[in-house]
């Protein structure tokens, strides 16, 4: 009763704020050009805000050309919300301090909001390879290896999107490819066609769940995945030559890694390494004697200013970060999640070169 609760209240003061970015939003636009607030404006204020969750819905129950160009549609608006929104905060606050006349705040404010809008959808067109080297504790010999993560395969990114990164991936050449979450976004119904281009990797393949899978349903996701190379690990540990590769399922529960970690049979002599969707706290990570662990979830807030706010559920968000024992390495993310669009984030492709660990002389 208090799960259910707490579900209701979050539900209630999401939607609110919800609404109340959609009022803020649009009451702003309307006044630069001049138009009053009538029935029209709060209907529109309801249907997009409705959008996005109810494109989303059509999408899975009967997708077709429709249905997908309206959920594309609404999901870029989102993503111009919550960059009008900003945007237009900062006018707010300019203007308590400087008298502007209200056609030049409605000019530069209008353009600014196209202009970084445009910017951000084509900024996520773009993958970045990002390579880079890493110490790994016991490890004998280099590997060069892939990790991807957020994908999100979906409406909007398919399986064409799928089909470049893993030629890509072909390229690079690595001994084996993680895929830390995420694989799916949501928005589609789950075919084996869809991540068919899976098959094509030369490298082995290791995937892990992420909270999407979740809520597309574990069964489902599974089904779709057997058709596809990728050796799935769920609370498990499978081995690539002289390393470890563990695999954990996605929680939002912050001590999940000290109560899984434990039941994993690791061997603290043997190079590990840990796929994780959430980039968690290092330290039952490093009890378990795993010299690195890769992670995705946070896609570095995707739009500017949420980096910023991911920084208040997340200690880290991105990139590379060590301690004596172990290293956590946070990709941005492959692809976008709801907004096609990255505004201070790029999508990328990972490239980790694995080299033996260099002891400190005394």
């Amino acid at each position: 009763m208090k799960r259910l609760l707490r579900i209701v209240v979050v539900a209630f003061v999401f939607v609110s704020i919800y609404l109340a970015m959609h009022f803020y939003v649009l009451s702003e636009l309307f006044h630069f050009i001049g138009i009053p607030r009538g029935y029209g404006f709060y209907i529109l204020m309801i249907v997009l805000s409705l959008s996005f969750i109810g494109t989303m819905v059509l999408e899975r129950t009967m997708p077709n050309v429709f249905t997908r160009v309206l959920y594309t549609l609404s999901s870029v608006w989102l993503g111009v919300l919550f960059i009008s929104l900003w945007i237009l905060l900062i006018n707010s606050v300019l203007t308590l301090f400087i008298e502007i006349p209200l056609l030049v705040q409605g000019t530069y404010t209008l353009s600014l909001i196209a202009l970084i809008s445009l910017y951000s959808l084509h900024n996520a067109t773009r993958t970045n390879i990002t390579w880079m080297t890493i110490p790994l504790k016991n490890l004998k010999k280099p590997l060069k290896i892939v990790q991807l993560t957020d994908i999100h395969i979906g409406t909007i990114r398919s399986s064409k999107f799928l089909k470049k990164i893993v030629e890509t991936v072909n390229s690079i050449n690595p001994n084996f490819v993680v895929i830390t979450g995420d694989l799916f976004d949501g928005s589609a119904p789950l075919t084996k066609e869809i991540v068919s281009p899976l098959n094509d990797l030369k490298a082995p393949a290791y995937f892990v769940i992420g909270n999407h899978e979740i809520y597309d349903g574990i069964a489902g996701v599974s089904e779709i995945l057997k058709s596809t190379k990728l050796k799935v690990l769920r609370n498990e540990k499978s081995s690539f030559k002289e390393i470890q590769i563990i695999g954990v399922d996605f929680s939002d529960d912050k001590k999940y890694l000290e109560e899984i970690l434990p039941r994993i049979s690791i061997n603290k002599k043997k190079p590990a390494i840990l796929l994780y969707h959430p980039p968690a706290s290092l330290e039952p990570v490093e009890k378990a004697g795993i010299g690195l662990q890769l992670s995705g979830h946070t896609h570095k807030g995707q739009i500017f200013p949420f980096n910023l706010f991911v920084r208040l559920a997340y200690p880290y968000v991105t990139g590379l970060h060590t301690t004596e024992k172990t290293s956590l390495y946070i990709s941005p993310g492959t692809g976008t999640w709801g907004p096609p669009m990255r505004l201070g984030s790029r999508n990328e492709i990972t490239v980790i070169d694995l080299v033996k660990e260099m002891k400190n002389k005394k």
